[in-house]
């Protein structure tokens, strides 16, 4: 029996009106990454080649309803990750359906969290991030929650954060879901965003598995501290659902990643 957390956002005072996310359904893991760096939505030729290696997963959210996961788990895709929360003040209304339904198919799952730093800490964002769907289960089926850094969809780039203050950001973010839940969260983000917004930080690659989006004809440079990739968005453009993922390593390992080993 799946027991989901219980979604119980508390009452938002008026400053937290005004954090409000002005159109979070439109917010999905890469959904700025296109925009502000271009590349092959279907990832090219050599990417989907590359993209056989591994194990198929995708990533949905709000934005893709209610999800056929029967027909994705026959034609191979073997997790998913959906998105619980953005800020503090939104959760994703088709949550409970996509990760109880891919759950359901018999896919490892897992849930993110699009972050959005000026609004408030990083504490208080993956708290509500842990209360509201990202928790973490010893199953053996639900893999970390991951942390969606990317650009900033309602203004500056950076979030108006210096590189010593995101830096910062991240690791009160980081640090809270860890105790939360026991886990260390995957970070998503693409290197010229965390280059250009932490200044190439290297203090997370020991501790926190890498997402990395680019839909090119491979993963290319990585961020500052990692040496390897976890997981790799290589195309928005898939056929069912639009973002398609492999995890970089075999079903065994995978699991290993769910089982928290």
């Amino acid at each position: 029996m799946l027991a989901l957390p219980l979604a119980l956002p508390g009452s938002a005072t008026a400053s937290d009106a005004e954090k409000r996310p002005a159109h979070p359904e439109q917010d999905w893991m890469g959904s700025t990454i296109m925009a502000h760096e271009g590349g092959d939505r279907a990832g090219g030729l050599g990417s989907r080649a590359s993209a056989r290696r591994g194990v198929s997963g995708v990533d949905v959210s709000s934005h893709n309803r209610k999800v056929g996961w029967s027909s994705l788990r026959k034609s191979g895709v073997r997790f998913a990750y959906v998105k619980a929360t953005e800020g503090t003040n939104y959760t994703n209304p088709y949550f409970t359906h996509q990760y109880r339904g891919s759950y359901n198919s018999g896919m490892i799952h897992g849930a993110y969290h699009f972050a959005l730093p000026d609004h408030s800490s990083g504490s208080t964002q993956a708290e509500y991030f842990a209360e509201n769907g990202g928790d973490w289960s010893r199953d053996g089926r639900t893999l970390p929650g991951a942390l969606d850094m990317e650009y900033n969809p309602y203004g500056a780039t950076c979030y108006g954060k210096s590189h010593r203050a995101m830096v910062s950001w991240i690791h009160d973010f980081v640090q809270t879901y860890h105790e939360e839940t026991g886990r260390h969260p995957v970070i998503y983000t693409s290197t010229n965003w965390w280059k250009r917004c932490t200044g190439n930080s290297g203090k997370f690659g020991r501790t926190n598995p890498l997402w990395i989006p680019r839909y090119g004809s491979s993963v290319g440079a990585l961020p500052g501290g990692w040496e390897f990739h976890s997981i790799w968005q290589h195309t928005s453009s898939g056929h069912t659902v639009g973002d398609r993922n492999r995890f970089n390593g075999s079903y065994t390992r995978l699991k290993v990643l769910a089982n928290g080993h």
